[in-house]
């Protein structure tokens, strides 16, 4: 059948369904018409409770009679253990609240590229949830997501947080506590791209701050990251890829990491001593629905369910327990106690906002690329 076909077939059993209801309560619109003497108000109230019983008999009916739909979540790299949780708890909701089955498809990986892919129509995302609010910029700019996304959903789009965490080897050789201590001419740094991984962007930009929002000027500034970047020999294509070379195959003495990776490895019986530095930067996460996506595959009613409940009290402590530092008000409550204070947190806003940002840093050409090019010289 095609999709035409079961539409027209679904149209079909949802005005019969309304119709049936219509005539079930024939009687009681019989009485109305012979009793149209008594008060208005009760007139009114018969033929509300005729309206809304048979409305609410097709809207079950358009359920009942809906087939399965799916949903494609499209994340960065280092999310996949929290909607791995989260995701059961919402087919297993929508279905006893709307006798459906959802079914997701998923992808994870850097969130630069996966941004990328959407854009260019590879990866055909319903949902998105990156590592950083410029990724979901770039989309909109494609055409993809409606102007205002971060005014559609709660907390501005923001639905999961973090941190910058320096981690170093067992009784920490090189003395690596503070931010300073990454330029040391004898420190290897384990690090990802900015021109693939959203942590590689959080990375520069907490380096960066830790020098122009501690007082010092941005000559400054540059001069300690390109010293930090020459003290990484390869770049990977995400937080992931990044981890895997410094825990699993021992490379380098140091990697920055979200605060909740670190987390993630030591759930895996990976431990490694780590520091959260005092004057940090405001990981923050955005999720957005693809629109041009969603109204080409019909399913914007689940997608936005879904993107509501990732900011549910029950979700967001999914979130939590891989040491994500949640938005839900309740569950930051809840455990605010467990993660490391951090006297100064700067976001995104205070180095200019993220259009600033990019122009400055990362687009071909900028100071990122001309920090590149000095470590080559």
């Amino acid at each position: 059948m095609s999709k035409s076909q079961h539409l027209a077939q679904l149209e079909y059993l949802i005005v019969n369904k309304f119709l049936q209801a219509i005539r079930r309560y024939q009687h009681i619109v019989s009485i109305w018409w012979k009793a149209r003497h008594i008060p208005s108000f009760v007139s009114l109230f018969l033929v509300g409770t005729i309206l809304s019983t048979a409305i609410a008999s097709c809207s079950q009916s358009r359920y009942a009679g809906e087939s399965d739909v799916k949903l494609k979540l499209v994340s960065f790299s280092v999310t996949k253990a929290a909607h791995d949780q989260i995701i059961p708890k919402f087919v297993q909701k929508w279905k006893q609240e709307h006798n459906q089955n959802v079914t997701f498809e998923q992808s994870y990986g850097g969130s630069g590229a996966q941004a990328a892919a959407v854009i260019a129509g590879s990866q055909e995302a319903d949902i998105v949830h990156l590592a950083l609010p410029l990724d979901v910029n770039r989309i909109q700019q494609a055409g993809l997501i409606k102007k205002g996304w971060e005014n559609r959903v709660p907390r501005n789009g923001i639905v999961s947080r973090s941190v910058a965490a320096i981690v170093t080897r067992e009784g920490n050789p090189k003395g690596i506590n503070t931010w300073q201590d990454l330029a040391k001419d004898d420190v290897t740094l384990i690090a990802a791209n900015p021109k693939t991984s959203g942590i590689a962007i959080w990375e520069f930009l907490a380096l960066w701050g830790s020098v122009t929002l501690n007082g010092g000027d941005e000559a400054t500034a540059l001069n300690y990251v390109t010293k930090v970047y020459k003290n990484t020999p390869t770049l990977t294509k995400d937080a992931r890829e990044a981890s895997d070379l410094f825990f699993q195959k021992n490379q380098g003495d140091v990697l920055i990491n979200y605060e909740n990776e670190i987390a993630l490895a030591e759930n895996n019986r990976v431990k490694l001593p780590y520091t959260v530095p005092q004057v940090n930067i405001s990981i923050d996460n955005p999720v957005a629905i693809v629109d041009k996506n969603v109204d080409k595959h019909g399913n914007r009613e689940v997608a936005k369910a879904f993107v509501d409940f990732l900011y549910s009290t029950e979700a967001q402590r999914e979130f939590a327990k891989l040491q994500y530092r949640p938005v839900n008000p309740t569950v930051t409550q809840e455990v605010a106690a467990k993660y490391p204070k951090i006297s100064t947190l700067f976001t995104s806003q205070d180095l200019g906002g993220w259009d600033l940002i990019q122009k400055k840093f990362f687009v071909d050409g900028a100071i990122f690329d001309q920090m590149q090019a000095a470590k080559k010289a």
